[in-house]
């Protein structure tokens, strides 16, 4: 089972990631990461494998909404996207920035997929998932970590869902949804 929008941007896009409230934990280990985890109605991630089915040896685009607390709006959209397998440690493949949020994503362009568990970022000095509360194609460490602490709208620690050309490292997110077609 998958989320769909059919509205937005004339519709067909799979959702793979959805925050609205911080009900569900994504503070989690790599495994938990590989499948499908939350409710399809809130808040929920697809899941690694599905991903890299769903992605490999297709063209698809990604568009990912955000909203900040004063319900300002935001998108990014990436004219390919794909996930690498587990052997390439999920990595995130795309081109092509267009939107009005900022490009904070191309950072994160060929990077492996981190989790608390697994190390897979290039900084030397720790583990960006620990670091930052979160799971994500970390580099050194990131410029986004929309998989990082939902704290409805504090702004005081960089472990919050965040999206730096939006806003700050510390401010956290409302909405995020990141999806394809």
């Amino acid at each position: 089972k998958v989320y769909c929008d059919q509205t937005t941007d004339d519709g067909g896009w799979m959702i793979f990631q959805r925050r609205t409230d911080g009900s569900e934990n994504f503070y989690r280990a790599w495994t938990e990461y590989q499948e499908m985890f939350g409710n399809l109605s809130n808040e929920f991630w697809l899941g690694l494998e599905n991903m890299h089915d769903l992605t490999k040896g297709k063209e698809y685009e990604l568009r990912i909404e955000l909203r900040d607390c004063e319900n300002v709006r935001k998108f990014a959209k990436f004219a390919s996207f794909s996930i690498g397998s587990v052997e390439e440690n999920y990595s995130l493949k795309f081109t092509g920035y267009s939107g009005n949020a900022g490009d904070s994503l191309s950072y994160h362009n060929g990077r492996h997929f981190t989790t608390k568990d697994v190390d897979n970022d290039s900084n030397t000095s720790g583990n960006c998932a620990i670091t930052y509360h979160g799971a994500w194609w970390y580099g050194h460490c990131y410029q986004l970590n929309l998989n990082g602490a939902y704290l409805n709208c504090q702004t005081t620690t960089s472990q919050a869902t965040s999206w730096t050309t939006f806003h700050a490292t510390k401010y956290s997110l409302k909405f995020i949804e990141i999806k394809f077609r």
